[in-house]
């Protein structure tokens, strides 16, 4: 595995599920129902203070493990992204294995 953070454009569902992404050029199209999950950040660390009345994306991360084929074709490769609460942006923060041999 590969753990890293680069930026992804995400498009999704009205839901917020994830459909398809663009990364290094590349058109991937979600293969399998992603798997959802959040985790606790450092945000002691991270954040110089809590602003009042901010909670979403302080306290956890929203991440997601998508199973992808490049442009709907080829081998699943897994990815996990987070999304940022506060910007919307996304982010891979891990290549797992296939990924990485495949690209």
């Amino acid at each position: 595995m590969g753990m890293f953070t680069q930026s992804v454009e995400v498009e999704c569902t009205t839901a917020g599920t994830p459909l398809r992404l663009r990364w290094g050029g590349r058109d991937y199209k979600v293969a399998a129902e992603p798997i959802r999950w959040f985790e606790r950040r450092r945000w002691w660390a991270e954040e110089l203070r809590a602003e009042a009345g901010r909670g979403p994306g302080l306290v956890d991360h929203e991440i997601w493990r998508l199973q992808v084929r490049l442009a709907g074709r080829g081998p699943l490769r897994t990815l996990d992204i987070s999304r940022q609460v506060d910007t919307g942006r996304w982010r891979i923060i891990m290549a797992h294995e296939a990924l990485r041999e495949g690209a």
